[in-house]
């Protein structure tokens, strides 16, 4: 099973045990990012996380905006970036783009 599949079978069985789940997804990706387009993370409205979007280092703003999702129904289309000149100072080695469409499961 790819780890695409281990994040839907985890957000199904969370959706099954009656929990409000979110599932964010990497739409597109420009220079160099830490997680290709297709990677996913499934958020629960309890806190809970499966996958990755980029490896750590924006899945804390995705998981907010996931529970906006999950409070009020409406997908969001997240950008991220950083610039090379900043990349270290911030700790992504990156310096990418990436975009992430935000959903609640239904």
């Amino acid at each position: 099973m790819s780890d695409s599949e281990d994040v839907l079978a985890t957000a199904a069985a969370w959706r099954a045990a009656g929990e409000t789940v979110a599932l964010a997804t990497v739409v597109e990706t420009w220079g160099s990012s830490p997680r290709p387009a297709g990677s996913r993370l499934a958020v629960s409205a309890s806190g809970r996380l499966a996958g990755s979007v980029s490896g750590g280092c924006i899945e804390g703003a995705v998981a907010d905006a996931a529970k906006q999702t999950m409070a009020s129904g409406a997908p969001q289309l997240l950008d991220f970036g950083i610039s090379d000149e900043r990349a270290w100072e911030v700790g992504l080695a990156c310096g990418g783009k990436l975009k992430v469409f935000v959903e609640k499961l239904s």
